[in-house]
């Protein structure tokens, strides 16, 4: 009852503030211009983004039955991932409709209300799966490191408690970000040279200050990812520490390979989303639709590569989705 009365406030105070931020927008909708200078080529760049999106539902959704289904899953890394792949669904499903709008039928206007709530779902569920990535990497240092402890170290209340502190994070670091912009005026344009409504390039629009809203953006990717890559990183020099003083070679290689679909999720999360940021502070010379392009990637290519990358490399879940091919043949 706490969690609900306190996401039902913030969600009444999230909209009071769009609502009372309309008014200092002189045009009623931001305009999406696609990818600038591929104008004549984005209807044929859809179709790879309409398939990431389509695999991205499908396996996320095959991932999330499979474990909800399969008490034998009912296991810290297979919640965790649970949580990746209902995050992924969400995060894919904020991006890619709007975006496949843009470019295959040119619906390129976007209300200046669903714009801000597009923008605060695809930052705030972004920051969750940054959390996820951290737990997952807890739980592979707790299940190499101390695998005698491992139940009860990461036992279904303390699961229950990183879920939670990942859910309020994003909402909580992320919510400014919609009030901050509604302070902001736009008086120029309202064309925004993206497929979806990206915070930094909201921002580059207005023509009052905006010193607070870059500020604040730049304070909580340190908070998120700064934080998160060093904690992935410690985990993983210990889990390294641990796995060298092993003498059997089997066991290295064994090890190692139950880390490593975690760590091609963590390289596919993280390098676009890197150079999506460092892009819109220093990458003055990148070319404009280079960047469209790889910050879509950004939100479209985890959520359709986590599930087969754990589809491959975990074998209970490999085997699952191969039974039920088996008994439909």
């Amino acid at each position: 009852m706490i969690v609900f009365s306190f996401l039902s406030s913030l969600s009444k105070s999230f909209m009071m503030a769009l609502s009372n931020s309309s008014g200092s927008l002189l045009h009623p909708s931001f305009f999406l211009n696609g990818i600038p200078g591929l104008e004549d080529s984005q209807h044929w760049i859809a179709l790879p983004l309409c398939a990431l999106y389509f695999f991205a539902l499908v396996g996320n959704v095959t991932i999330l039955f499979i474990i909800w289904t399969d008490p034998s899953l009912h296991k810290p890394m297979y919640i965790f991932l649970a949580m990746l792949s209902g995050i992924d669904l969400i995060l894919a499903s904020s991006t890619a409709p709007k975006a496949l709008a843009v470019l295959l039928v040119d619906a390129h206007e976007i209300g200046y209300v669903v714009c801000l709530i597009q923008m605060f779902f695809i930052h705030a569920f972004s920051s969750m799966e940054s959390g996820v990535l951290v737990a997952m990497a807890l739980d592979r240092y707790v299940a190499i490191c101390h695998p005698l402890h491992h139940s009860t170290i990461l036992h279904p209340g303390i699961i229950g408690h990183i879920g939670m502190a990942v859910l309020l994070r994003g909402l909580v670091l992320l919510l400014p970000f919609p009030v901050l912009l509604g302070r902001l005026i736009f008086c120029h344009t309202t064309v925004i040279g993206h497929v979806y409504c990206e915070h930094m390039a909201i921002v580059k629009l207005a023509c009052s200050e905006t010193t607070v809203n870059q500020t604040y953006g730049l304070v909580v990717a340190l908070l998120v990812v700064g934080l998160d890559v060093l904690s992935i990183g410690i985990s993983y020099a210990l889990i390294l520490q641990a796995v060298m003083k092993v003498p059997r070679v089997e066991a290295r290689l064994k090890a190692f390979s139950t880390c490593g679909s975690h760590i091609c999720v963590i390289l596919v999360f993280y390098v676009p989303g890197m150079f999506s940021f460092l892009t819109y502070r220093l990458g003055h010379h990148v070319p404009h639709h280079v960047h469209v392009l790889l910050a879509t990637l950004y939100l479209l290519l985890p959520p359709a590569f986590n599930p087969i990358v754990y589809g491959v490399k975990t074998e209970q879940i490999r085997q699952r989705v191969l039974r039920v091919f088996n008994r439909k043949g």
